[in-house]
Formats: C-alpha cells, sequence, structure tokens
C-alpha cells in the first residue's frame, strides 16, 4: 500500500514570495485610490490638514467660479435668444394678418370677376346695349384687373415674408435650447464643486472651522460689520445721500462734490464714488452664483449691480467688464476701478484705496473688503 507522505510546506521565497508581495500591494493602491477617487482628488479626506484642506476648497471655489462666469454669460445670451425669439413670433403674426388681409382681398377680387362672367371683351361690345356705357365699364375693368395683379404681388411679399420671419424664429429657437443646454451643463458643474467644497469643510472639528472663519474673515476688516443692514441700507435703495451714514461716502482719497462749476452728478469720479457707497451698503451680504441683488451677489453681479446705481450700464460677466472700460497699470490704480484676478479672469472686485477692494468671494465668505493681494492680480479697468 502507498505511503501517504505529508507535503513539505514551501517557503516563501523567488517569485511565490514577489507575487504575494504584489498583490498586498497592488490592494493597498487600490484603497488608497478608492479613498482619494479615481481623477486622484482628496474626496473629504480626515487625514488633510486644515491648511490642505482650506487650499483644495479654495482650488474649487476658483473652478466653480469660472464655471459660474461661463453661466453668467450663457445666461446673458439665452436671454437675448428669448427676446429675439419673442420679437420675431410677434413680428411673424403680424405679418400673417396682413397676408390673410390680402388673401380675402384676392377673393373679393376673384368673386367679382366671377360675377361678371367670362365673355371676351369683343363679343361683350357686340352684344351691349350701350356701347359707350360698355367702353367704361371696361377701362373701369382693367384697372380692377391692376388692382388685382398689385394685390397678387402684396400677398407674395407678405408670404415671402412671413416665411422668412418663420425661418429666423426656428434658427433662434434653436439657439435658445443650445444656451439652455450649456446653463445646465455649467449649473451641474457649479454644484459639484459647491458640493465637493462643502464635504471637505464638513470634515473639519469645530475647532478647525473656528480657526478657519477667523482667517477668512481677518483678512477684511469690515466683513460682517452690516450684516444686519436695514430697509434703508439695503443695496437696492441706491446710494444714500452724503451724510447718512459712514456708508454714504466714498473711501479715502476718491474724489467728491463739484468740480470746476460742474454739478457733483456730472463731476470727475462722482460715479465712481457712487459705485463704491454701493458696494459698502452691501457689506455682509451673502454670496449666491448667479445673483445680482439685492439682496445676494456674485462677484461679476456686485460690480454690475454697483455701477448700474450709479448709471453706468455693465456687462454681465468677469470677462466681459475688464473690456468695458479702458485698462489701468496696478501702480495707477484709482478708487472705483475693477481690479480682476487669476489668468481666467474669473474674479473681480471694486477697488476702494490703500491696496484694499470690496468683493464677494466665494459661498463661504459674504461680500467684504479684502487686500487685493490675496489673488493672483490679473489686470484692472477704469470705467467711471
Amino acid at each position: 500500500m502507498a505511503a501517504h507522505r505529508k507535503p513539505r510546506q514551501r517557503s516563501l521565497r523567488g517569485p511565490t514570495a514577489r507575487t504575494a508581495a504584489t498583490v498586498a500591494l497592488a490592494g493597498a493602491a487600490t484603497a488608497a485610490t478608492t479613498a482619494t477617487g479615481l481623477d486622484g482628488t482628496a474626496h473629504a479626506d480626515p487625514q488633510l490638514s486644515l491648511s490642505e484642506v482650506k487650499a483644495e476648497v479654495d482650488k474649487l471655489y476658483e473652478e466653480a467660479e469660472v464655471a459660474t462666469e461661463k453661466y453668467n454669460g450663457a445666461e446673458e445670451k439665452a436671454g437675448a435668444a428669448e427676446r429675439r425669439l419673442n420679437d420675431l413670433r410677434d413680428e411673424a403674426a403680424r405679418r400673417a394678418d396682413r397676408y390673410n388681409a390680402a388673401r380675402e382681398a384676392l377673393g373679393a377680387l376673384a368673386a367679382a370677376q366671377y360675377r361678371s362672367g367670362g365673355a371676351a371683351p369683343a363679343m361683350q361690345l357686340a352684344l351691349s346695349d350701350d356701347p359707350e356705357r360698355y367702353l367704361e365699364g371696361a377701362a373701369f375693368a382693367e384697372r380692377a384687373g391692376d388692382r388685382q395683379a398689385s394685390a397678387v404681388g402684396r400677398a407674395r411679399t407678405q408670404l415671402r415674408e412671413l416665411e422668412r420671419l418663420r425661418g429666423a424664429a426656428r434658427v433662434e429657437l434653436t439657439t435658445l435650447k443650445s444656451r439652455q443646454t450649456e446653463l445646465n451643463r455649467h449649473k451641474k458643474t457649479i454644484t459639484g464643486k459647491l458640493g465637493e467644497a462643502r464635504r471637505l469643510l464638513s470634515r473639519l472639528t469645530a475647532e478647525q472651522r473656528a480657526r478657519l472663519a477667523a482667517d477668512e474673515g481677518g483678512s477684511g476688516g469690515e466683513g460682517g460689520e452690516r450684516s444686519s443692514r436695514t430697509d434703508a441700507g439695503r443695496p437696492g435703495a441706491g446710494p444714500p445721500a452724503s451724510g447718512s451714514g459712514p456708508a454714504a461716502g466714498p473711501a479715502a482719497g476718491s474724489p467728491t462734490g463739484s468740480a470746476a462749476g460742474q454739478p457733483s452728478s456730472q463731476a470727475p469720479g462722482f460715479r465712481a464714488a457712487a459705485a463704491i457707497a454701493y458696494a459698502r451698503q452691501a457689506l455682509g451680504s451673502p454670496y449666491v452664483w448667479g445673483a445680482t441683488g439685492p439682496d445676494a451677489f456674485d462677484c461679476s453681479g456686485l460690480v454690475q449691480a454697483a455701477y448700474r446705481s450709479a448709471g453706468v450700464s455693465l456687462p454681465r460677466t468677469t470677462y466681459a467688464q475688464i473690456d468695458a472700460g479702458h485698462r489701468v497699470a496696478r501702480s495707477e490704480l484709482a478708487p472705483g476701478d475693477l481690479v480682476f484676478f487669476y489668468s481666467g479672469i474669473s474674479h473681480v472686485g471694486i477697488y476702494i484705496g490703500n491696496g484694499q477692494m470690496i468683493h464677494a468671494p466665494n459661498p463661504s465668505a459674504p461680500v467684504r473688503v479684502a487686500p487685493i493681494d490675496e489673488m493672483p492680480f490679473a489686470g484692472a479697468a477704469r470705467v467711471a
């Protein structure tokens, strides 16, 4: 009978040991990938330090603001497309009424011609009891024929114009749908970035959140000083009269009053001072992407609303606002100038002097005063 021998234990050396180590490392790498996300971005890793969380959140806010400005631009274009479409539809309706009126006129002429009979003019003249009267009638009929030809021409013109307007409306409707798709895409990007930022911040301890809030609020000096504004001090009320309070006056160094006998509303720098006054009254207002006031703003929405209150119409987006006035060097900044940040021109504030600006930072901070050095400076423009 064959002997049953116990198999010898193999030592984990050579190729077998390397294979086991590879499997273990692969498992560790998979776990690390799961923790950080397939795209390599740290998703709310509880091991991140406070500075790392802040850096990641700031990056997400910057990316969300880029998408916000694209959303604002697409919304502006969608609004314009919708207005054009409505205008085309109104004009098409008017043209349709004119075309229907022309058709009715043609129908009346055709009925009259039918009632007069179809005999040839020579036969009608021969059979007429009163040739002279017939000839007068024939001349009238000829003129009626001319009117009929003219009516046909008008109807054709109205029909061609109606078809042109309907074609233009179809094109505009396609454009509008494309803009709406673009809006939804940007909205999804924004909400995704902001949601990821919230998830990161939610992993912080209460002490860390307090430290982060102190760091964020410490740079502005005036960030929340007007968070409980009265109705009279709300941005929607516009700049207050001179002497109504500290927010009414322009920043130090900004021009005031009349110049060379001009009314104050026409003096150089008056509009810039009025825009700054509006922005000061907006201090403490929440940041809401896509908002243009009076109770919430995004960065370009605050700038647009402030200058609108001063009688200056600005475009909606940062990358259009920088071209709305003439460029100025950083060394030549004056109160009221628009200051832009990041390489994509995705953020803007209103300069108030002494290296400070008023801006709407991001969803974690309200409208506030901040140094222009806290972000990468990209350029400046003077619009008033």
